[in-house]
């Protein structure tokens, strides 16, 4: 759970992030322009299908930089500016976080931004199945998945939105939690289990940590493709200004055009590629 303190500039609650989090703002805020001219295509006049952003750990809305005084918009307001300037709004929105305090204060800010959303308190895992029956199965929606950790992040999640067939996803897996706790993850599995199952036939978990973790990320990424939805060329390996490694920022598409435009706009500050 990520520590809260008061936005000043509008008196409701936000979460504290590293520095870190623009880059990742940045990579979805130009993923977001990028395809505005696609998303189109399925907003009135053009469609019917419907463009639907969702973000299932969504936060408050806004954050404060560590060690500063800065504040900056989380990633539902991120989104919501970004499809809003382009001309090509969603033409819904979900935003979930299991906070409900969290909830709150969104809905307070989505709608001092003039906008309107659909708003959960659950888990991600529970969320997802009310978000998808909400959709419309012939549109084009993109999901942001950026939860703090690895236990959150069950693979069910990506399964069940990928029963979609076009569905964009933005996946931001916790590195630096998988090195930390690594040894307590292998040999617990309850959390690799749901974060991507079937790991342990795949992985040698007695060679080295960064060995381990190399397997098991392309165990992940095996059982993404095995969905019918593949990761773009590059994932992105995010590291603190010390180098301590943070986090993969994965995205997945169904089609190529998603990838193509990906791939086009992911080298915001580029600090290195896994793949």
């Amino acid at each position: 759970m990520a520590d809260k303190v008061i936005d000043p500039t509008d008196g409701l609650v936000a979460d504290v992030v590293g520095p870190w989090t623009s880059e990742k703002h940045e990579r979805l805020r130009k993923y977001i322009d990028a395809y505005r001219g696609a998303r189109a295509m399925f907003l009135p006049n053009k469609g019917t299908g419907g463009a639907c952003y969702i973000d299932l750990f969504s936060g408050p809305g806004r954050s404060q930089v560590e060690g500063t005084e800065q504040f900056i918009d989380g990633s539902p307001l991120v989104a919501f500016r970004a499809a809003q300037s382009s001309r090509a709004g969603f033409s819904n929105l979900h935003f979930n976080d299991l906070d409900a305090e969290n909830v709150d204060a969104l809905r307070q800010r989505i709608s001092n931004l003039g906008g309107a959303a659909n708003f959960y308190s659950e888990r991600g895992d529970a969320a997802v199945d009310r978000i998808i029956y909400a959709l419309n199965p012939a549109g084009l929606h993109f999901a942001f998945l950026d939860p703090y950790n690895l236990e959150n992040l069950s693979f069910s999640i990506i399964k069940k939105l990928a029963t979609l067939p076009r569905m964009d996803m933005l996946i931001h897996v916790s590195i630096f939690d998988l090195q930390r706790n690594l040894r307590r993850y292998l040999n617990d599995r309850r959390v690799l289990d749901a974060f991507m199952p079937g790991w342990h036939g795949a992985v040698d978990v007695n060679g080295s940590d960064h060995a381990v973790r190399r397997q098991l990320l392309e165990h992940w990424l095996g059982l993404i493709k095995s969905l019918g939805t593949t990761p773009a060329d590059g994932i992105e390996l995010v590291s603190a200004t010390g180098g301590q490694r943070l986090y993969w920022l994965v995205f997945v598409s169904a089609h190529p055009l998603g990838r193509k435009l990906w791939n086009d706009i992911r080298n915001v500050n580029m600090q290195g590629r896994l793949l």
